[in-house]
């Protein structure tokens, strides 16, 4: 696992947006911006059972990251590794990170299955 310094930490912890790719079947890059996270260890992000991020995860799990600080453009991290999908306490992250970004608890539709993708750093670049 590839170390990410305090400073960069902190990025993943406070309400950048990251900007998360995954690879489609034919390996064209797929990126979305989204919610971010991170828990110590692992980069994690959120979505629901039958996204497209899901779909590419499960057909093949390298995933990137990037989170630039949106008070010094110039400083950034970047992070790609495996990813796994991980349905225990999706629901209450999800809510965890719209507290964060939005002020109140997530609105998760009708059947709406919640998955955490938690993404160990393999290659860290850090400004």
């Amino acid at each position: 696992m590839a170390p990410i310094d305090e400073k960069h930490e902190a990025l993943l912890k406070s309400t950048n947006l990251a900007a998360v790719t995954t690879l489609r079947r034919d390996a064209s890059p797929h990126t979305t911006p989204t919610w971010v996270d991170w828990d110590g260890e692992h980069v994690l992000v959120n979505t629901a059972r039958g996204r497209a991020k899901v779909r590419h995860i499960e057909a093949n799990p390298r995933v990137g990251v990037l989170v630039v600080d949106r008070d010094d453009p110039y400083s950034w991290v970047s992070v790609s590794g495996p990813a796994e999908l991980v349905d225990e306490g999706a629901d209450e992250h999800i809510h965890e990170l719209s507290r964060r970004y939005m002020g109140r608890d997530y609105s998760i539709g009708e059947g709406e299955q919640r998955v955490i993708v938690r993404i160990t750093p393999e290659r860290v670049t850090q400004r």
